[in-house]
């Protein structure tokens, strides 16, 4: 039971031809080992590999490449069916739609024939550090250094809260190349993990929510990379690459965001039709109906929202105070939405066993990464006032 949604308007068959695989295969091959992952902290590393079978990692990366050839509305469509089953043990978006996309904006060919096959199967697991112990949205603070030492840079420094950090066999790391610089001295440098001196991970963090998801701290000590490993041929490019990127980072947190709210609703729609109240479906009450209608509501404004910074991605107009606006508010909402359905299952939704107390949990920290959306709003503002 729910409205019908309005036809998306940038959907195809192809598009959705991949939508049916991506949601088999969450829900047939995920979803029935959440409760395992969410034990030990991680998902299985080979369900990596099952990914890259299906074309599901890398899909917008060209078919030269490995990847699958799409574009970004392909990633779309995998993030919004991995959040709709509530499947975040395993972070495709920062695997395929960011570090992926770094490779092919600002990597060498050799970077690309090198690194970006091996993700498109599977084999090689990514992920981004950018947040530190002392330096989080604001990252021209980084105080990990890369000093140069003929082809190689000694790196030193440590980064915390990585994504897909257990598994990944290559990290993009943003470094200080010149501490003095500011913003001009970061760089981004590519490291491959397998056997390499210097690096360590520490322990999978414990958080209050997505407990499956891999995230952990790294610990670079006179750590050698070669040279050739940065990105962009030039040293300092690595603060502007970050920029140019994250628009498109934020853009896919505002998509799968939107996609767990509806599964919110429509998860708390079953549940008021089907729980009795003074003899009574509590859906029969005019406030779960006037809550349940206001929470749809919001829900078809983000989607909307949504398709239309999606199109404007696509047509390359998608512009930095439009992604923090969708950033902010879509994660913003969610939590509102999620709260609102939680409380409409009562003391239920309060107990692990329900979608909606994980969610709730899960939800939280959309409001944090990706840019603090207190961040968001100065960049919406400084655009406003130039």
């Amino acid at each position: 039971m729910s409205l019908v949604p309005a036809p998306r308007p940038w959907m195809d068959a192809e598009l959705q031809m991949l939508r049916e695989t991506a949601r088999r295969f969450f829900h047939t091959e995920c979803v029935p080992h959440q409760d395992a992952w969410g034990e030990q902290k991680h998902a299985d590393r080979a369900i990596w590999r099952r990914a890259g079978e299906l074309g599901l990692l890398c899909a917008g990366i060209p078919e030269v490449y490995g990847g699958g050839g799409g574009s970004f509305l392909h990633e779309a469509v995998i993030c919004e069916e991995q959040m709709r089953a509530l499947m975040n043990s395993f972070s495709i978006n920062v695997h395929s739609g960011i570090v992926a996309h770094y490779l092919l904006a600002y990597g060498s060919e050799a970077q690309k024939q090198r690194w970006l096959p091996r993700m498109a199967k599977g084999e090689l697991v990514a992920a981004i550090a950018m947040t530190e112990p002392g330096a989080g949205t604001d990252l021209q603070r980084i105080k990990t250094s890369a000093v140069r030492d003929d082809d190689y840079y000694v790196v030193n420094g440590a980064k915390t809260f990585i994504t897909n950090g257990l598994h990944a066999g290559l990290i993009c790391v943003a470094v200080k190349t010149d501490a003095q610089a500011g913003a001009k001295g970061v760089s981004l440098v590519m490291i491959e993990t397998d056997d390499l001196p210097g690096f360590r991970r520490g322990k999978l963090l414990d958080k209050i929510g997505q407990q499956g998801q891999d995230t952990v701290e790294l610990f670079f000590s006179d750590m050698r990379v070669p040279v050739a490993n940065l990105l962009g041929g030039e040293e300092g490019r690595g603060f502007a690459q970050l920029m140019q990127q994250l628009p498109r980072e934020r853009l896919l947190l505002a998509v799968g965001s939107a996609a767990t709210m509806q599964r919110a609703v429509d998860d708390t729609l079953v549940y008021t039709t089907q729980r009795q109240i003074f003899g009574a479906p509590l859906i029969d009450l005019q406030n779960t109906r006037f809550k349940l209608a206001e929470c749809q509501t919001r829900a078809t404004i983000a989607r909307t929202f949504v398709d239309d910074c999606v199109a404007r991605l696509v047509a390359g107009t998608f512009d930095v105070p439009t992604a923090a606006m969708a950033k902010w508010w879509i994660t913003e909402t969610t939590s509102h939405v999620i709260d609102e359905c939680l409380q409409l299952h009562g003391g239920y939704g309060y107990m692990s066993e329900y979608p909606i107390s994980r969610m709730y949990t899960d939800a939280r920290v959309g409001r944090i990464y990706g840019g603090a959306n207190e961040v968001m709003k100065e960049i919406i503002a400084r655009a406003m006032t130039r």
